[in-house]
């Protein structure tokens, strides 16, 4: 392959499992999209136990990942504990491969029914796991601590595999 080529025909995104050594470009990419983020160490806490499982969209030659999803699976269910894409990936239909590749990997392991808790008013993150076959299960009355203090509520969602 030239080196024309390589500018001209980039790698395509690709997906793969995370380990904990991901955990400082998690943490910058949780901190890019939550008023609350998490620490490095939360994440290498997180990815260290048992039964965690994050996975990692890579986008280019990068060895960084540009987005990621973490869930927690115990027995036949999982919970998706939180997803992020880095800023500058936004917007570009990225969220959904990621997510289904995730989802795919759930159900190969076992994990017949997947929760989620969604900020209200997300409504690009409701619409992608809507059209990945979400339902709404509840509702957490002012669940989540937005940057200026104020609280909002919290989705439940649930998708059977």
């Amino acid at each position: 392959m030239s080196i024309l080529d390589r500018f001209l025909n980039p790698p395509a995104p690709h997906i793969e499992p995370l380990g904990t050594e991901a955990a400082p470009r998690l943490a910058a990419i949780h901190a890019s999209a939550f008023a609350r983020p998490w620490s490095t160490l939360d994440f290498e806490r997180l990815m260290a136990e048992r039964g965690v499982i994050a996975d990692g969209l890579f986008l280019g030659r990068s060895g960084k990942p540009s987005g990621f999803v973490l869930s927690r699976t115990v027995l036949d269910e999982a919970e998706i504990l939180t997803v992020a894409i880095a800023p500058d990936a936004r917007g570009k239909g990225h969220a959904r491969p990621l997510l289904a590749h995730h989802l795919d990997a759930l159900s190969r392991r076992g994990v017949s029914r997947v929760l989620l808790e969604v900020e209200e008013g997300n409504e690009p993150a409701l619409a992608l796991y809507r059209r990945l076959g979400f339902r709404e299960t509840g509702r957490r009355e002012g669940y989540y601590q937005k940057a200026d203090g104020t609280r909002v509520s919290a989705l439940t969602m649930a998708l059977s595999l």
